[in-house]
């Protein structure tokens, strides 16, 4: 996967988990390699980072939380997801039993 759209996933996984609990950089590096990320602690940094520049998240010590912009940004995401889902996958499912 390229490392812009990696991006784009691991900002979407990150507000994801950030609606349950705050973000530090020390537990997100593992969970995100968990699923399936090949990332560093650099690229995970500089996302938290990202991701609180555009507010949606703010940062307190060492931890992140989601802020209502970023509630509201999660939630535009998942609208857009279930599109992009019900058009890539459904397809992708129905080729698989054709075949």
């Amino acid at each position: 996967m390229r490392a812009d759209v990696q991006n784009l996933f691991i900002g979407i996984h990150m507000l994801y988990i950030a609606r349950e609990r705050d973000l530090t950089l020390s537990e997100m590096l593992p969970e995100l390699e968990e699923l399936g990320y090949r990332v560093a602690e650099r690229e995970v940094k500089q996302e938290l980072e990202r991701l609180t520049q555009e507010n949606f998240l703010t940062a307190h010590g060492d931890a992140f939380s989601i802020t209502g912009t970023g509630i509201e940004e999660f939630k535009d995401i998942q609208v857009k997801l279930q599109v992009l889902c019900s058009e890539v996958l459904t397809p992708a499912k129905a080729a698989k039993a054709s075949g």
